[in-house]
């Protein structure tokens, strides 16, 4: 059973992790903390992809004084050749005497390898504590890794009778301020941000995410721009939309076959796919595992009650966000998701509330689907 000391210094590796909450893309966020009688020795985190992990930080500062310490990491330390040389190496060579970490890395590369290795040089191996952190703090790479499909986060904001924009689709602003600054965060977390060929036409959104909005520090070397992703059967995104002209790239996920469209959006800046579908729909798992492909973790939806409802009803969503703001928009407003008629209580789809809290003026309700599987 772990003490209370490898809780607190395992605390200590998780939020050393999460400083890499926009930067790790697509690699997981890792910390590791090493502690050698009682004293913290180094710390380190993942900064970049193709940078050095967080072992190696930790490593490099702790010196001679890693020898006989023990190393708490957030995750299983990887076994294999990638961008970097393998983690476990540099632990063996070091002398620590100890590793625990939150979880095996479910990456088939690793997968309980490098726990094995570690063992099998006489080091004393620990797994499992304060699991349920690490996953919070990587759902993207845990679900790609587990499923070949990336974590999908929907976004939406409503007012307090539920509603997500007047009958004639004005929608701007529902929230405030301090609202739309931590949807930029989401924004800045997520590999991609998904939107619906509606929500093109009736907004002309950008979909970036702007360091003058964000609200928190700028990481080294700026910040990373997500893909952006359109859903457009019909191909009917006009080649000046703002998205196109945004630094980063853009994905039109589409089903028609019209090369001559196709050419002026791909001159225009985006990226044209055809997917299974009809005129009217794009096949959405086949989407999600295409962008699973591309090393997509996870994907922020920002769209309206069509393409959120289809989302949510396939079993596609993995988590809402909900920006509630203390307004009441009236009836003929628009809701928030598009949604097969439900006729009994059993047809509605339950959420399991995890998250609660005031933003601003406004509430942010988190919460996950508990009977919905993917279709």
């Amino acid at each position: 059973m772990a003490a209370s000391h490898d809780y607190q210094y395992m605390a200590r590796a998780l939020q050393l992790a999460r400083r890499g909450l926009y930067t790790t893309d697509p690699n997981p966020r890792v910390g590791c903390v090493l502690v050698n009688d009682g004293e913290v020795v180094g710390e380190g985190w993942h900064e970049r992809a193709g940078a050095p992990h967080a072992e190696v930080h930790a490593l490099g500062q702790a010196g001679e004084r890693a020898r006989g310490a023990t190393a708490y990491v957030t995750l299983e330390p990887c076994v294999h050749q990638g961008r970097t040389p393998p983690c476990v190496n540099a632990l063996v060579e070091a002398g620590v005497a100890r590793v625990v970490s939150t979880m095996e890395d479910p990456n088939a590369l690793v997968a309980g390898s490098g726990n094995k290795y570690l063992r099998e040089q006489g080091i004393q191996v620990e797994c499992g504590l304060m699991a349920n952190e690490a996953l919070a703090l990587n759902p993207g790479f845990i679900k790609r890794m587990k499923t070949g499909l990336p974590f999908v986060r929907c976004k939406m904001g409503a007012s307090l009778d539920g509603r997500s924009a007047m009958a004639s689709g004005e929608s701007k602003w529902i929230t405030g301020p301090d609202a739309r600054r931590d949807v930029q965060r989401l924004r800045a977390r997520s590999s991609a941000v998904m939107t619906g060929i509606g929500t093109v036409l009736a907004d002309d959104p950008s979909l970036n995410v702007r360091a003058d909005d964000i609200g928190e520090v700028e990481p080294p070397g700026g910040w990373r721009q997500p893909l952006r992703v359109i859903v457009d059967p019909r191909l009917s995104t006009p080649v000046d939309a703002r998205i196109l002209a945004q630094p980063g790239e853009t994905l039109i996920a589409t089903t028609a076959s019209d090369d001559d469209i196709s050419e002026l959006l791909t001159k225009a800046g985006a990226q044209v796919i055809r997917f299974p579908g009809s005129p009217d729909h794009v096949d959405l798992p086949a989407l999600l595992r295409h962008l699973a492909k591309l090393e997509v973790n996870e994907v922020l939806l920002e769209t309206g009650a069509i393409l959120s409802g289809a989302m949510v009803c396939s079993g596609l969503v993995d988590e809402l966000v909900i920006y509630m703001a203390p307004v009441l928009m009236g009836d003929k407003a628009r809701g928030l998701f598009r949604t097969p008629e439900m006729d009994r209580m059993e047809d509605s789809i339950r959420l399991d509330i995890t998250d609660m809290r005031a933003v601003g003026d406004d509430w942010r309700i988190t919460a996950i689907p508990v009977n919905r599987d993917p279709q």
